[in-house]
Order: C-alpha cells, then structure tokens, then sequence
C-alpha cells in the first residue's frame, strides 16, 4: 500500500487545532493516497479522498475504517476488477452521515467501470437442491453460507455506490452496487445508495442482515434481487427508480427449495421512468415490479408501484407453477397494503398453466399507502440533483 499523502498523525494534529468556533473543516488539508492489495490488520484512514487499485481484499485478520465525507475512486486503468471486498471474517466501517456521506465512485461515469462493495460471511444459506455452502457468481469464486447467523462484518451507513457493476474478463460475471454473502445480523446496513450501476444495485446470496433506508437508482439489471435462503427480518424503507435501463424492481427467488423463512419488508417504492427498456433492450418480459420464482417468498407491506406500464407487465408476477403451488397457494407470500398506480394490474402468472389466487388476506390493496420514506440530504444528492425527486 503507497503512504498516504499525509500521515494519519499529521492529520490527527491538524484537525486538533480547529478552534472551540468549530472552523470550517474544508480549511484543513485533506488526505489524498491509494488504498490498493490485501488488508491483514487494521486499518483507519481519516476524512481524504482515496483512490483504489485492483480488488482491495479485507482478509480475516483485517479491518478497514475510513471517515465520513471520504471520496474513493476506482481506478480503472490497469484493468483490473476494482472492488472493496470483505472476506468472511474481516470487517468494513464506513460510517458517514447524512451531510457527510462516503462515496465510491468512478472519474468516467460509466456504468459497469468497477466491482462495488462485496462483502462475505458465514450466515446460513439454503442453495440449489438444498445445500448449505456455495461458491460466488461474481469471479471471485469464494465460499459462502455457514451456521453463524449473528455473524458481523461491519457497519455501512450513509455509503454511496456510483458505475458498478463491472463484467469480468469470462464476459458474463457481473458484481452489483452492493453485493451480500451470507453476510449475518451483526452487520450495520443502513441508508445506502447503488447509482447507475451495470448490473442489480443490491444482492443479497442468503444471509441473515437486514437493510434500511435503500435507494438504487437507475440500475441497469434489478433494483433489489436476491437468493440462497437470504432471510433478513427487519427491513424498512427501499426505494427504486429505474430510468433508461432496467429489469425487475425487485426479484425474489429461493434456489428452487420449499421454505418458510423468507424475509420481511415494509415502506417500499417501485417507480419505473416512462421509456425504460430491459437490459440489452430485450424482448424478455423483465419489466414487472415485483417477480417471485424458484419458491421465493416472504411478507412485504406498504408497497407503492409506479410506472410499471409497458404491454404485458404487471405488479407482481409469479414465474413458474411449483412457486404458486408451494408459496402463493402455500401462504408464504404476504403482500400487504399495495397502492398501484397507472393502472398496472395487480398481479399474474406465466402463460395459461396455472391461475395465481391468494389465500383471504394475504394479498391487499390501499388507496393511503406511502411506501418508502426516506431522509433528503447530501447522501442522495448527485450533480446537485436530488434521488430523491422522483
């Protein structure tokens, strides 16, 4: 790792002069350097704006903090899959505020430049045909999954996500914004931003975490999307907006195995911009708000849909005959107080195979529901325009 371009006891010194008048702290000299290779103790960088090189991988050993208002900055020249990664065991704290986010980024603005956050855990996961360990989609082929639900991995908070979703060398790996490996409840996740990426802005591969106060923002796959198992019981306050490009709202599914411990989300805003086409600008019928397959399930509550107009969309659509056999028929599948706007229908299956009932109560609609409701400020401004706006 290069030094940084002032040292940690220089900028400790520095900020330790500030007046009792709270002087302006853009009056101090911020901190330039590059955080690059493998990090096997702790680490704490202060407010400054960094640069990575490569994959910078927290081992088990490691730990890496970094101060509110930093800026880091993929960068992409050598061609490397830029990425922070967190392998099971090591720890990232990037804890910003509403005024003073953190923001990862890249200089070029273009979606799928660099890897995002990937962070690894040993949760328990339920995988194809049931299994309880797997290997990561996303290149980096590491194990995930294990019987540590409590396990912690840090704390994200106010942590802005900008042109991830690179593809790797294979041509088909993809990282999100946010990528989660059964990653377990100890782990901090609120307020956090997937912007502009190229693939979905937050994944979860099973887990126990939990999320508040999401926004993903004109992500070219889908807005929220997971699988294995992910069971996390208290999430609040998800926001999606699709523009340009982009898939489902929110894709649900369980690796194909029978469950019952899907996850639970309340306050949540779908909204697709008029124009929106799926990814590649396909024919696939991708465009629905909400999508369950492979027996994905779980209990979703003041929903508001939006948008979602485009010929043969709807709402909420199930994708195959086995999950609304076990999961809609079954009474897995809770979706409570679902405002839709527009005049999409409410919801509906594949082809003529199977017909989609809900059992009494488990699907209703509100004409007062608000869906997500989120703070404004510096955390979902970009170029001086609100994420918020839409």
């Amino acid at each position: 790792m290069k030094k940084l371009a002032l040292s940690l006891a220089i900028v400790a010194l520095t900020l330790g002069s500030c007046t009792s008048d709270n002087e302006d702290i853009n009056n101090q000299p911020i901190p330039t350097g590059e955080i690059s290779g493998d990090i096997t103790t702790d680490k704490v960088y202060p407010l400054g704006n960094y640069t990575i090189q490569g994959t910078v991988k927290i081992k088990s050993t490691g730990s890496l903090t970094i101060a509110a208002g930093s800026t880091i900055t993929a960068s992409i020249a050598d061609g490397t899959a830029d990425a922070i990664l967190v392998e099971n065991g090591g720890q990232l704290f990037l804890n910003g505020t509403a005024a003073l986010p953190i923001v990862l980024t890249e200089t070029s603005k273009t979606a799928g430049s660099w890897g995002g956050i990937i962070m690894f855990g040993d949760a328990p996961i339920v995988g194809a045909n049931g299994v309880t360990t797997a290997t990561s989609e996303d290149g980096n082929a590491l194990p995930y999954g294990g019987t540590n639900a409590a396990h912690n991995g840090g704390s994200l908070k106010y942590v802005r996500v900008e042109y991830a979703g690179k593809k790797l060398t294979d041509n088909t790996s993809e990282m999100n914004g946010f990528s989660f490996y059964s990653v377990g409840t100890g782990t901090v996740l609120e307020n956090l931003v997937a912007y502009k990426g190229a693939d979905d802005g937050f994944e979860f591969y099973g887990g126990t975490v939990s999320a508040k106060n999401l926004i993903s923002y004109g992500n070219f796959d889908d807005s929220f999307d997971w699988q294995d198992g992910w069971r996390g019981a208290d999430n609040t306050n998800w926001y999606a907006y699709q523009t340009g490009t982009g898939n489902y709202g929110m894709e649900i599914e369980a690796k194909s195995v029978n469950n019952a411990f899907g996850p639970k989300i309340n306050n949540i805003t779908l909204t697709r911009a008029s124009g929106t086409v799926t990814e590649g600008g396909s024919a696939a019928a991708e465009y629905d708000a909400i999508q369950f397959k492979k027996e994905g399930n779980g209990e979703y509550s003041n929903i508001v849909i939006s948008g979602y107009t485009t010929t043969g969309a709807t709402a909420v659509r199930i994708q195959d005959a086995t999950t609304n056999t076990n999961q809609v028929t079954g009474g897995k599948i809770k979706l409570l107080n679902v405002k839709i706007n527009d005049g999409t229908s409410q919801f509906a299956g594949v082809g003529t195979g199977f017909t989609v009932v809900f059992p009494t109560g488990n699907y209703t609609t509100s004409t007062t529901s608000t869906g997500a409701s989120l703070t404004a400020g510096a955390w979902a401004i970009i170029d001086g325009v609100s994420l918020l706006g839409n």
